[in-house]
C-alpha cells in the first residue's frame, strides 16, 4: 500500500483523512439518532436542542484549542488562520464538548445524565476516522514513533513506525464489547457508561502519546497528556460518586 492514500472527488485529489473523518461523523449521527429513537428515556425539545449546541460548539471550539496547542511554539510565533482551523483534535472535541453540553444543562435546569446513548455512535465514528488518520501515513501528525518492534509498518517514509491509529482502533472494539457486558449486567445507574468510556479513552490517549511525535510542555508530557490527566482525574472523581450513590 502507498501512503498516502487520496480519492478523486469532483475533480480534485482529496487525502483520506478528512474523507474517512467525515464519514464518520455522518455515521455516528444517523447511529445516535437511530438509538435515540429506541430509548425509552425521552429528552423534552429544549433539552434536547440545548444539549446538542453545547456538545457542538464545545466539541468545535475545543478541538481546533487543543488541536493547535500541541505546538503552541508555532500557535504563537507565526500565527495562521487557516492552520488554526485546520488542526484539531478528538481530545480537545470529547473534553470541551463535555464542558458544553454540562454548561448547557445548566442552562435548561436538566440534572440527569445524557451521556450514555452518544457512547456506541461516538465509538463508531473514531473508529472510521482512524481508518482515515491510518492511511494518511505520515502526510497529516497521526503517525507513531520509529520503532523496531514487531509492530513496525512504512508508512510513507524510510522509518518503521508506530501504526498508533490501528493501535487505537483495535482499543476500540475491545472497549465497546467491554462496555456492552457491563451495560448488560445493569448494575449502576445511568451515565456510568458514558464515565467508564472517557476514563479508558483519555488513559489510552494519555499513555498512546508516549509513542507519537509531540512537543513537550510540561516534563515529558505534551499538550494532550496534560488534557487527558485532567479528564482522568475528574472521571475518576465522577465514577466514585456514581458507585457510591449505587450502593
Amino acid at each position: 500500500m502507498d501512503f498516502p492514500v487520496t480519492f478523486q472527488i469532483f475533480g480534485k485529489t482529496v487525502l483520506a483523512h478528512p474523507v474517512f473523518e467525515t464519514l464518520g461523523i455522518f455515521l455516528g449521527m444517523r447511529f445516535y439518532f437511530y438509538l435515540k429513537r429506541k430509548s425509552a428515556e425521552k429528552l423534552s425539545f429544549n433539552t434536547s436542542a440545548a444539549v446538542l449546541i453545547g456538545a457542538t460548539a464545545g466539541a468545535l471550539i475545543g478541538s481546533k484549542l487543543i488541536g493547535n496547542l500541541e505546538n503552541p511554539y508555532v500557535l504563537f510565533e507565526n500565527f495562521s488562520f487557516k492552520r488554526f482551523w485546520t488542526n484539531n483534535t478528538i481530545v480537545g472535541g470529547l473534553a470541551f464538548g463535555l464542558i458544553g453540553v454540562e454548561w448547557a444543562k445548566k442552562v435548561v435546569g436538566h440534572k440527569e445524565s445524557t451521556g450514555d446513548l452518544i457512547v456506541y455512535p461516538l465509538i463508531l465514528a473514531i473508529i472510521i476516522g482512524r481508518i482515515g488518520c491510518f492511511l494518511t501515513g505520515v502526510h497529516e501528525e497521526t503517525y507513531g514513533l520509529p520503532t523496531d518492534s514487531m509492530f513496525g509498518m512504512h508508512l510513507g517514509d524510510e522509518y518503521l513506525r508506530h501504526p498508533v491509529a490501528l493501535y487505537e482502533i483495535a482499543f476500540l472494539i475491545v472497549l465497546w464489547a467491554c462496555l456492552k457486558i457491563i451495560e448488560k449486567k445493569r448494575k449502576y445507574p445511568s451515565g456510568f457508561i458514558f464515565q467508564a468510556f472517557m476514563l479508558s479513552y483519555f488513559t489510552f490517549r494519555f499513555f498512546l502519546d508516549f509513542i507519537k511525535p509531540k512537543i513537550d510542555i510540561i516534563g515529558n508530557l505534551g499538550t494532550i497528556q496534560l488534557v487527558s490527566l485532567s479528564v482522568i482525574i475528574y472521571y475518576i472523581y465522577k465514577i466514585k460518586n456514581t458507585i457510591k450513590l449505587k450502593l
